[in-house]
């Protein structure tokens, strides 16, 4: 079971409907489960119940998330793989020591593998949906694997498997989603 981890102002059928349902179809292609809760009500001890967490992008200008930072600190010992979509990316960064910065990017963009990694596509470069008006500074030890002309796109911890990308694969690159699965099948605690 795959939990999918709202991550909006409030717990609504916007963030359901536009951030939340479109990876749970995503999750259910690939032969998942999935289970949603919004961030107000999760502890580490919940998301060690799950076989791995996604947490799902806001709309642009929904940024509660990124100011409650304290509420994401069971990221820091739940041995649970993770992966942060969008402000996902910058709550995962946050809870880690990372920071932000502005970066606003809406549509397609290029983006730039720097590390290839079985998350990514296997192409040197491949276009994907952004949605977002900050980047993050990974915090020190994390990995960079992609960029955009603009900021840093993608991020992994250098041992564990948690995993971060700015853009949204449940609009295009599904098979990012598919790849991280297929980590979180694989990892073994």
């Amino acid at each position: 079971m795959i939990l999918l981890a709202g991550l909006g102002y409030r717990d609504s059928a916007l963030l359901s409907n536009e951030f939340v349902r479109p990876v749970g179809r995503v999750v259910k292609r690939f032969g998942d489960a999935w289970m949603y809760r919004h961030f107000t009500d999760l502890s580490g001890d919940q998301a060690g119940d799950y076989d791995a967490v996604i947490l799902c992008g806001t709309a642009l200008k929904d940024t509660r998330c990124l100011g409650e930072t304290e509420r994401f600190s069971w990221l820091r010992v739940a041995r649970v793989p993770v992966l942060g979509i969008s402000a996902g990316m910058q709550v995962l960064s946050l809870a880690f020591g990372g920071s932000l910065l502005p970066c606003c990017e809406i549509g397609m963009e290029e983006v730039r593998v720097l590390s290839p990694h079985p998350l990514l596509p296997p192409s040197p470069s491949f276009m994907a949906y952004e949605l977002h008006a900050h980047s993050t500074v990974p915090p020190a030890d994390w990995i960079s694997l992609a960029v955009s002309k603009n900021c840093i796109q993608a991020i992994s911890h250098p041992e564990l498997p948690l995993f971060g990308v700015l853009f949204h694969p449940e609009v295009r690159n599904e098979g990012v989603i598919g790849g991280f699965l297929s980590i979180a099948h694989s990892w073994k605690q």
